[in-house]
Parts: C-alpha cells; structure tokens; sequence
C-alpha cells in the first residue's frame, strides 16, 4: 500500500490529470468502476482480493480507505484527485466517511470474479495469517 502522485497539469481553463501504465501503475487495468451517492454512515468494501491489485482515487470530495493486513490496520484520507492508493491483493480494505458528492474511481488489475474476494474478515486472517 502507497500513495500515488498522479500528475497534475495546472490550466487557468482547468486542471488536467492522467495515469500511465509503466509510468503511475505496476499493472494492466482491466476494469474501471466509481462509487458515488454513498448514503452518510454508509460503509463500502469489506472484502479482500486473492489476486486483484487496485488504485483508489478520490475523484471528487472525499473519504477515508482502511487497510488491514489481518493483523495491523492503517488508514488513508483521500481527498484530492491527483492522489491515488495503491492497495495489493491480499488486504482487507473499506471505504467509508464519504463526504457530501464524493466520487471514488477504482483501477482494477482484473476483471470481476466474485470468487476472487474474500467477504468474511475472520476466513482472512486465518487465510493471511497461516
């Protein structure tokens, strides 16, 4: 897990930002998705990846992602959309906090396999912690 600068390309027309493979990101991207009208209190994620690595950028406003690794956590305040969280397979991750028309984008190294996550916390750390 590590913060990505994502370059930030000032205009006085508007700002610009990208993200290359080989250059911002390890991995192909083979899937895109956003969060976004995420009820206050609401809490998202919940799970962990055997192989999807991903980068989490808040796109707009903000929220709070936490990282388990079945034994210690961390948390990441995203708010700015030229910063991105590279979060690898194997961690429990939520998102929550969201503020008020916050969007969260998500580049995901695979396609969606719902065998592919691990939705019960207690099956993790047993899984991470052999």
């Amino acid at each position: 897990m590590m913060l990505v600068d994502i370059p930030k390309i000032l205009d006085e027309r508007g700002n610009l930002s990208f993200i290359e493979k080989g250059v911002h990101l390890d991995f192909d991207i083979q899937r895109v998705y956003w969060i976004y009208d995420v009820p206050g209190g609401e809490i998202r994620g919940g799970h962990a990846f055997y192989e999807q690595e991903e980068v989490i950028i808040a796109l707009s406003g903000s929220f709070d992602v936490i990282l388990h690794t079945g034994e210690e956590e961390k948390r990441f305040s995203l708010n700015r959309s030229y910063k991105g969280l590279y979060v690898p397979k194997m961690l429990w991750r939520s998102m929550e906090n969201f503020s008020t028309n916050a969007v969260c984008l998500v580049l995901a190294s695979t396609f969606y396999k719902a065998e592919d996550y691990i939705r019960d916390f207690d099956e993790f750390k047993k899984i991470v912690n052999q």
